[in-house]
Order: C-alpha cells, then sequence, then structure tokens
C-alpha cells in the first residue's frame, strides 16, 4: 500500500506535464523520498550513468526506475529499510568484490540493498555495471554446425 502511495505522489507532483518522461518521474521520486532513500538513488543513479553514458532510463511497473542498454541493466526499488538495485542478469555477472547481498537464490536476478549509513563501493558498483552491460551487448556466439560424416 506504501508503494502504491508514494507511486501517487510522484505523479501528483509533476502533474502539470502531461507526459513526464522516466526521467522526469525518477527525479520526482527522489525529491518525494526526502532522506537517505533519496540521497542513495540519486547516488546509484549517477555512478550508473558515470559507468555507461548511453544508458536509456525507464519508469516501468507502476513507479519502478529501470536502466536499460541493449536490455534491463538494473532496476532501482526504494523500501522502508533499504533501497534495492536489482540486476536483471546479475547471477550471470562475476562480482568479485562481493556486493550482492541480496536475492542470491534465484536462477536469474541478484540485487543490492543499500541500507542507512551503508558506504556504497563506487568503483566497484560502476565495474559490476559495466559487466552488465557487456553481457546485454554480447552478440550470442554462432553455432558452429557439425560436418557430416561420410
Amino acid at each position: 500500500m506504501k508503494k502504491a502511495t508514494a507511486t501517487m505522489e510522484t505523479m501528483n507532483s509533476i502533474s502539470a506535464d502531461k507526459d513526464p518522461s522516466p526521467a522526469q518521474l525518477i527525479d520526482a521520486r527522489i525529491r518525494e523520498l526526502g532522506d537517505w532513500r533519496g540521497e542513495t538513488l540519486a547516488r546509484v543513479r549517477l555512478l550508473i550513468k558515470q559507468a555507461e553514458p548511453d544508458v536509456v532510463e525507464e519508469w516501468k511497473w507502476r513507479g519502478v526506475p529501470v536502466w536499460e542498454r541493449d536490455g534491463i541493466i538494473c532496476t532501482g526499488e526504494t523500501y522502508k529499510a533499504a533501497v534495492k538495485l536489482t540486476f536483471a542478469k546479475g547471477a550471470s555477472l562475476e562480482d568479485p568484490s562481493g556486493l550482492f547481498n541480496s536475492s542470491l537464490d534465484g536462477n536469474t536476478r541478484r540485487a543490492i540493498d543499500f541500507h542507512e549509513g551503508d558506504k556504497i563501493d563506487e568503483e566497484a558498483l560502476k565495474a559490476l555495471i559495466r559487466a552488465a552491460v557487456a553481457l546485454n551487448t554480447a552478440r550470442p556466439a554462432r553455432s558452429q554446425k557439425k560436418p557430416k560424416s561420410a
């Protein structure tokens, strides 16, 4: 219920613009939060843009910021006690710095939960973003047909 209310407040805060862009919606969410969660979401957003200047911002699923480049890189959800950065293909990414600390049981996604007071390892996060982009942009290997036996 809290999340639905936040989405309505976000939409109302930019109601003067009939068709707000995803960037405007994300800006409004950051302002609406107005606490450490807004600061954290703004910080990870900046780091994502620094790591991948060609990132595309989207607003999906009734109020979830999404960053894409040839597919979803990650989403940025906010909860009462955490800002969750979920990587769509996180299970396929190397995580040498051990940033992933949530959603570790799934087959595809992995997440990083940021809590109030957490220090962000900016360089490790940017490396993870770049790895996610590289995974999205990699072309699948062409299958090699085996020669027919005589």
